[in-house]
């Protein structure tokens, strides 16, 4: 019996007959989506439409700041196309970072009447370049460098 066991075993792992299809594993993540909620009807109907998606866990809509978030194991695109078919065709993945996260907040890019207070919209242009000429100017003034101006 050891002699077939152990080709039994040898043929199951090298030679397999089936083809198995592996499951991707969902990590769990939290999608934030931006979409124009102007009622009760509209909060309840995207709210009903999200919560139902396999693998959501907990939803909370912010209809002060347009903001849908859904924790789970949910895909990003499967949620805003879900958003999408309630009648909301202007949904968007959340463009907008915290003020504090970016360099120039006030940048062509970034600047966005529109956000929510303390929030600014992702761009590159926000983005503090290493070795800039800013980062020179700021280094020139600094109480740590002793090389710096006598006047300060």
């Amino acid at each position: 019996m050891g002699a077939l066991d152990f080709l039994s075993d040898y043929f199951s792992n090298n030679f397999d007959v089936s083809i198995r299809k592996r499951k991707k594993h969902k990590v769990m993540q939290t999608v934030n989506i931006k979409v124009k909620i102007d009622c009760d009807g509209c909060e309840r109907k995207i709210k009903n439409a999200v919560s139902s998606i396999k693998g959501a866990k907990s939803v909370e809509v912010n209809r002060k700041m347009h903001k849908v978030t859904v924790s789970g194991y949910v895909d990003p695109k499967k949620v805003l196309k879900r958003v999408q078919t309630t009648g909301k065709k202007k949904a968007e993945l959340w463009p907008y970072v915290p003020y504090t996260m970016v360099a120039y907040p006030y940048a062509a890019g970034a600047y966005d009447k529109r956000a929510p207070a303390g929030f600014v919209r992702k761009s590159e242009q926000a983005q503090a370049q290493p070795g800039g000429t800013d980062d020179k100017l700021m280094s020139l003034f600094s109480d740590e460098n002793p090389n710096a101006c006598i006047v300060m």
